[in-house]
């Protein structure tokens, strides 16, 4: 079984002569296979492959791509104990995880494909000719969304099945009719390896065109491939300052494209006063459960606590204290991470106004949880490091003084994957005029919970304004990410034979359509 080798066109591909290595994340010693760096001609062979494929691949019915979808779950469903094993030396998560993710992975595929098969994807909208219309007649005109073309995906860290090779962008690019060209993430090759080779077997299996799908490796490749004409647009979940950069490149193009990328949020949550004194305790557990799980490593772990002052606020710090001192230190994705991590710590122990409240002393090769403290002025004030993400099992309290405060605080804040409110009745009596700041804040508004989990449904948004996202219109989990890559095309005066079978009077595919305003499936 070749490893190593670039996915282009159906074929593997190793041009170039430099190597890299996938290391064990949690003895730093380097795995047995050699990856080979993308040459521009191999970005450039994966890109117009994937354009050549998306002349084919965009006219493939949605049944044919549902099970195109369904293959593939079922391919890396197939995969063995050992593609685990793999995963987990690759990123240190534990097997448990791994299997869970798995499951995540397979199922959004599944799902997309009864996306698919429903149709209301296409937004088929109808607008028969009134020629007999005064004082101007109205012609016959029919919308229809269809793929935009090659997509660009980069593999996330933290989620090395769930949000990289056959990720959630994966997944609702090919559900859109667009083929990709995947930039494998750095820190789990092997992973992203064998992930690719179960998506070529399904390819085969249901044959679909050569280049729907291609894979490549490589330090510095990503912007070449952002930057390839061919590429329409891009998904990439990661740093702030990755994001950043490709929505730059993208703009600098001489045809801007798209870029949807989820980059930083610190999700904040909301103590009311009711909770606490109702029940302080759990809710401290709680929190520092969620604080660590994972070791920190979701985009969607709460780093900024907030509650006002009272006696029952300063009980539960005390007690959030105690139980994150307890908790034992985790080893990170990679060491790069670990790096990053530890110069967050420091930025946050060096600034005035910000407090170390618990936590182990950082040293060695894991990560220890940590508590923080900062002063509500440097929020209100707008110090940006209260707003940056600490990728890693650390959070921080802020204390305000009362409610005015707190939503001066609220309003302050930049955008956000996530907000939570912990309450009971009276609080949301009391504060429901919180509400409206936290839609304006966040995509995902939650109450009593937290937010370190993503359910993968039709309802679901992962999205949030900047820097949150770099673009709040979307989603990167969920049916609705399919949006993303689909545009509208009217078709005005068009003959039946011409239409795409959506728009067809006989209405071939038993869709839901909008048809002179009103919900149908018959035939017009």
């Amino acid at each position: 079984m070749t490893i190593g080798h670039n996915f282009i066109a159906g074929q593997r591909s190793a041009l170039g002569s430099s190597t890299l290595k996938s290391v064990n994340a949690t003895t730093g010693e380097a795995l047995a296979y050699d990856f080979y760096q993308a040459t521009v001609e191999e970005v450039n062979l994966a890109c117009e492959a994937a354009d050549q494929a998306f002349k084919l691949y965009r006219h493939t019915s949605p049944e044919q791509r549902a099970q195109f979808l369904e293959a593939i779950a079922d391919e890396l469903d197939a995969l063995g104990q050992d593609f685990l094993e793999i995963i987990s030396q690759e990123t240190a998560l534990p097997l448990a995880r791994l299997q869970g993710e798995r499951g995540r992975t397979s199922g959004q595929m599944r799902l997309f494909a009864k996306v698919l098969r429903r149709g209301d994807f296409l937004g088929a909208r109808i607008d028969t000719a009134l020629p007999n219309r005064q004082p101007m007649p109205r012609v016959d005109l029919r919308q229809i969304k269809i793929g935009i073309g090659p997509i660009a995906v980069f593999g996330a860290s933290n989620f090395p099945l769930a949000f990289s090779t056959a990720g959630g962008d994966t997944a609702s690019a090919l559900a859109a009719g667009c083929p990709v060209v995947v930039k494998a993430h750095s820190g789990h090759m092997a992973t992203a390896d064998y992930v690719a080779q179960a998506i070529e077997r399904a390819v085969v299996k249901t044959n679909m065109p050569e280049g729907v799908f291609n894979m490549i490796y490589g330090n510095g490749v990503g912007a070449a491939i952002v930057q390839h004409p061919l590429i329409k647009a891009v998904g990439f979940t990661g740093s702030l300052k990755g994001g950043r950069a490709l929505c730059d490149m993208a703009a600098a193009r001489p045809q801007p494209i798209p870029v949807f990328a989820e980059m930083s949020s610190i999700n904040p949550m909301i103590m009311l006063p009711s909770a606490l004194q109702t029940r302080g305790d759990q809710i401290a557990q709680d929190l520092s459960d969620s604080v660590v799980m994972g070791c920190g490593q979701f985009c969607t772990s709460p780093g900024l606590i907030l509650g006002i002052q009272s006696p029952e606020y300063s009980q539960f710090i005390e007690k959030l204290a105690e139980n994150i001192n307890a908790k034992p230190a985790q080893t990170m994705l990679n060491a790069g991470t670990l790096r990053s991590y530890v110069s967050g710590l420091e930025h946050l122990e060096n600034h005035q106004g910000i407090e170390h409240l618990a936590g182990q002393a950082q040293q060695g090769d894991q990560a220890q949880p940590q508590l923080f403290k900062a002063n509500v002025e440097l929020l209100l004030a707008g110090d940006q490091l209260l707003q940056e993400e600490i990728f890693g099992p650390t959070t921080i309290v802020i204390e305000v003084k009362n409610k005015d405060q707190l939503i001066q605080a609220l309003s302050s804040m930049n955008g956000q994957l996530t907000a939570s409110l912990i309450a009971e009745d009276v609080d949301l009596t009391n504060f429901t005029d919180i509400v409206p700041i936290l839609e304006e804040k966040a995509s995902r508004l939650l109450l009593n919970g937290y937010p370190t989990g993503v359910e993968v449904c039709d309802a679901m948004v992962h999205g949030g304004p900047y820097p949150a996202t770099s673009d709040a219109r979307g989603t990167s989990v969920g049916t609705l990410a399919i949006e993303r890559y689909l545009r509208p095309v009217c078709y005005q005066n068009y003959p039946q034979n011409l239409l795409p079978e959506a728009l067809r009077d006989e209405n071939p595919l038993n869709l839901s359509r909008l048809v002179n305003g009103e919900m149908t499936r018959d035939k017009i």
